[in-house]
C-alpha cells in the first residue's frame, strides 16, 4: 500500500470513515492538501469538520479507509503485507509534527505565556530550557506579543491567549497547522488579531487546513475550500468558485445564510 500521491501531497485522505457508536460522523472523506497549501473547510455544526482534524493527528482513530501525513500512515505503519498500529509513544512523536490550534486555548493557567510555549519543546523534543524560551520570545513577537513573555493566561484577553496558543503550537517546528475554529470563541473585535498572525503564516508557505466560519478569511487566503455536510464532501473547489458560484443546492443554502 502506498500514498496515492506521497510525492505530493502533505495530507492525503482515501475514503475515511469514523463512527461513534452507531452514528457515522465521516462517511467516505476523500481529499488532498498540498505543500503550503492553505484548505478552509466549511460547513455547518455537526457536519464532521473537527472529527476530521482530529482523525489527522490521530486524537481519533478512523474506522475505514487511509489517511497519510507527508507519505506516511496517521497511526499506522506497514510490514510487508500487514499494517499494525504505532505504540502510543510512536504516535505521539507523529504527533509532534502536527501543530493543532482548538477552539478553547487550553492554556495552562499557572505558567507564563513564555512558559507554555517552551513546556512542549523541552519535555517532548528534550531541548534546552533556556533555548526553548529563547524561541518561545522569537514566536512571541512573531505574533505581536512581545511584551506579553510573562503574563499568566488570566491577565491576558482571549485573543491574546489564542495567539499565544498558535506561538505554543509553532513551538514544536510543525509540517502541519490545523485549526479548528480558532476565533469562534473570540469577541469579534479580537478576530483580527488572529486572522493577520493566520495570514502571515500561511503567506510564509505553512500547510495549513483551517475549520472556520470566517468566509472572508477563506476567500482571501485560503487556496481551496472544502464544504462539508453530514459527514461528507458535498462541494471543492477554488475559493472562488465555491463562494460565488456554489454547484450544490445544500452550499447554495449554507452560504445564504452566512454570507
Amino acid at each position: 500500500m502506498n500514498a496515492p500521491n506521497a510525492q505530493r501531497s502533505m495530507v492525503e485522505a482515501v475514503k475515511v470513515r469514523k463512527r461513534f457508536g452507531r452514528t457515522e460522523v465521516l462517511k467516505g472523506i476523500s481529499l488532498e492538501v498540498r505543500p503550503s497549501e492553505v484548505m478552509c473547510l466549511l460547513g455547518p455544526s455537526g457536519s464532521g469538520k473537527s472529527t476530521f482534524l482530529r482523525c489527522i493527528n490521530h486524537l481519533e482513530r478512523i474506522d475505514g479507509g487511509e489517511l497519510w501525513v507527508d507519505g506516511e500512515l496517521v497511526g499506522y505503519r506497514e510490514h510487508g503485507d500487514k499494517i499494525y498500529e504505532l505504540r502510543e509513544s510512536e504516535i505521539a512523536r507523529k504527533r509532534a509534527e502536527i501543530g493543532m490550534v482548538f477552539q478553547r486555548f487550553n492554556l495552562f493557567p499557572h505558567l507564563t505565556a513564555i512558559e507554555n510555549i517552551a513546556l512542549a519543546p523541552v519535555r517532548v523534543r528534550q531541548t534546552a530550557r533556556d533555548q526553548a524560551k529563547d524561541h518561545a520570545r522569537t514566536l512571541l513577537a512573531q505574533v505581536g506579543l512581545a511584551d506579553r513573555g510573562d503574563a499568566y493566561p488570566a491577565q491576558l484577553s482571549g485573543g491574546q491567549q489564542q495567539r499565544v496558543a498558535i506561538a505554543r503550537a509553532l513551538a514544536m517546528k510543525p509540517k502541519l497547522m490545523l485549526f479548528d475554529e480558532p476565533t469562534s470563541a473570540l469577541d469579534p473585535e479580537l478576530v483580527g488579531d488572529v486572522l493577520a498572525v493566520m495570514r502571515k503564516l500561511a503567506a510564509d508557505g505553512m500547510t495549513m487546513i483551517v475549520v472556520t466560519h470566517e468566509i472572508g478569511f477563506a476567500r482571501e487566503v485560503a487556496d481551496s475550500l472544502v464544504f462539508m455536510d453530514d459527514g461528507v464532501v458535498v462541494e471543492s473547489g477554488a475559493p472562488a468558485e465555491v463562494l460565488d458560484a456554489p454547484r450544490h443546492e445544500r452550499t447554495k443554502a449554507f452560504l445564504s445564510k452566512v454570507l
